[in-house]
């Protein structure tokens, strides 16, 4: 009787883990570029891989747009666009990715992926504003911090000094949940005054949106803070998956 009392516990626990390793959500980081490659993609990638092995989520990496298909897109609890750049999808590809999102999918933008479909007004509605210029280099500045409770940004301190392109931007949405502000008066370059957003999440078309508009330099993917503020993002767009 004992005999068939552990089998049956191994078997039970046995199909309990199979549930929890099958329910683990999977994120796909997409890193096409059809303009400006930055050196930074790689270290990116392998952050981002790091975070999910230490958080429970699986990565795959792709530059090839044809992973935008219904089938395959299903697969994964977020998309992360990691610098992308230029115009990166096909018409039938940003159908599919519309159809995505408005399934429930999530999306991570991190640096130019708001350069990226600037003719596409969805995307750019997504991703919350479309990406105008920077400064010429990276360049020390300020980052202030207005959303201290948010997962992406409750590590960080009220201002918190950062090297980066401090993006300029347009067509910025007004619904969505702004994380940080570029301080202008500690860099030159900035355009948009004393409310110049650089950080976001919103709920959009039946998805989850992050964006961050920083992530130029490679040095950034090594930072613990930068790494937190990444995962914060990951983890809203994965949602309940």
């Amino acid at each position: 009787m004992s005999k068939i009392f552990t089998l049956l516990l191994f078997l039970t626990l046995g199909f309990s883990m199979a549930c929890v390793a099958k329910s683990r959500p999977k994120v796909l980081i997409f890193s096409k570029t059809l303009r400006y490659y930055h050196e930074s993609t790689p270290n990116g990638i392998q952050a981002i891989m790091k975070l999910g092995k230490a958080n429970g989520f699986d990565v795959d990496t792709t530059k090839d747009a044809g992973f935008f298909t219904d089938k395959t897109l299903k697969k994964y609890a977020a998309i992360i666009w990691l610098s992308t750049t230029g115009d990166v999808l096909n018409a039938t590809q940003q159908e599919a990715f519309e159809r995505y999102i408005r399934a429930g999918g999530g999306y991570v933008g991190i640096h130019s992926a708001s350069a990226s479909e600037k003719e596409w007004p969805w995307f750019g509605q997504l991703t919350g504003a479309v990406f105008v210029n920077h400064p010429p280099d990276p360049v020390p500045g300020v980052v202030q911090v207005t959303n201290r409770k948010d997962p992406s940004t409750a590590h960080l301190p009220e201002r918190w000094a950062w090297k980066d392109e401090w993006y300029n931007f347009n067509k910025r949405v007004s619904n969505v949940e702004v994380l940080f502000l570029a301080d202008e008066k500690t860099f030159e370059g900035g355009t948009e005054g004393e409310y110049h957003p650089l950080a976001w999440k919103h709920a959009f078309d039946g998805g989850r949106s992050f964006y961050t508009a920083l992530g130029h330099l490679a040095t950034a993917y090594d930072d613990p803070l930068f790494q937190q503020h990444i995962l914060g993002g990951i983890q809203y767009a994965i949602g309940k998956h």
